[in-house]
């Protein structure tokens, strides 16, 4: 089960509402909009262009089939481990351990799960615009396309 976050919903910044530098301590991080389940997502920055953050899942989770519409994602791997299901009928798969960096081309269909026993946590950087998380029942198999 995901540990319990006392972050409120954090409003969209915008890059020119940002004079300098700007530090975002992990107290600070804000629950996204956009959440998946079986994840958490926290946000430390958010533009019309961009969205940074941190995304959690707890030991033996699975998230749910979605994308990311327009955007392209690039996760780094803190601690626990990845297995990301993709491709056509979800049959590839990406296994990530800490350290290890993701790229998720926009409109990727995917889930994620953690087959650590610990918990997951990614740093993610967002590039694109457009809703940031799409929920879909599957991916297409080959047969289908």
């Amino acid at each position: 089960m995901l540990r319990e976050t006392q972050v409120p919903i954090k409003t969209q910044v915008e890059p020119t509402q940002i004079s300098g530098v700007r530090l975002v301590h992990a107290a600070d991080r804000m629950l996204a909009e956009a959440q998946t389940p079986g994840m958490t997502r926290e946000e430390a920055f958010c533009g019309s262009s961009f969205w940074a953050g941190i995304a959690r899942t707890a030991p033996g989770n699975v998230s749910r089939w979605h994308h990311h519409g327009a955007w392209d994602t690039i996760a780094y791997v803190i601690t626990g481990e990845v297995r990301l299901e993709y491709g056509p009928g979800g049959q590839s798969v990406a296994h990530a351990r800490p350290g290890d960096h993701l790229f998720i081309p926009k409109g990727e269909i995917h889930r994620e799960s953690n087959p650590a026993d610990v918990e997951q946590a990614l740093a993610i950087f967002r590039m694109g615009e457009g809703p940031v998380v799409i929920a879909v029942d599957a991916p297409l198999t080959s047969a289908d396309i």
